[in-house]
């Protein structure tokens, strides 16, 4: 039995050149706050919103978990992740499911000041270090990690 083809829909244009907008764009204006926004950049988050009331929805739920994220919102991520399995849109109940995993390192993460980003630079640092050198030994090693 062969299904119906459903038609696609063509992507919307940017207002300013009426090219195509590419996914790209789409996403990263999707989850730009507006007072960041050029002029440019509000008009195509405009037409995206006219041509698509999934990426309404989409953008709102994003500028929401924004909020969570920064502390600008008191709700907790309980409500948003309701809203986002019911939102109808795939990419966000897949996001949803995923935190829902792990909620407990979520709200951790909401909740603590606490941070490994220190301890996560450097070792990026030492394992570029690393790279970069090849095959050298030990002693160059501590000589270009430590400080003078």
């Amino acid at each position: 039995m062969r299904q119906k083809a459903t038609p696609i829909t063509p992507l919307p244009r940017d207002p300013t050149t009426g090219r195509p907008l590419s996914p790209l764009t789409a996403a990263a204006l999707c989850i730009k706050p507006w007072p960041l926004l050029t002029e440019r950049q509000a008009a195509t988050v405009d037409a995206l919103k006219a041509a698509s009331s999934e990426f309404t929805v989409m953008r709102r739920l994003a500028m929401r978990f924004r909020g969570i994220l920064r502390g600008q919102s008191a709700a907790a991520p309980g409500q948003w992740l309701h809203d986002a399995h019911h939102c109808g849109i795939y990419a966000m109940q897949r996001f949803a499911r995923t935190l829902q995993r792990d909620l407990a390192a979520v709200q951790n993460a909401l909740i603590t000041r606490w941070s490994n980003g220190q301890a996560e630079g450097q070792i990026s640092r030492l394992k570029t270090l690393k790279r970069a050198m090849g095959r050298a030994g030990v002693e160059l090693l501590r000589a270009r990690m430590l400080p003078l």
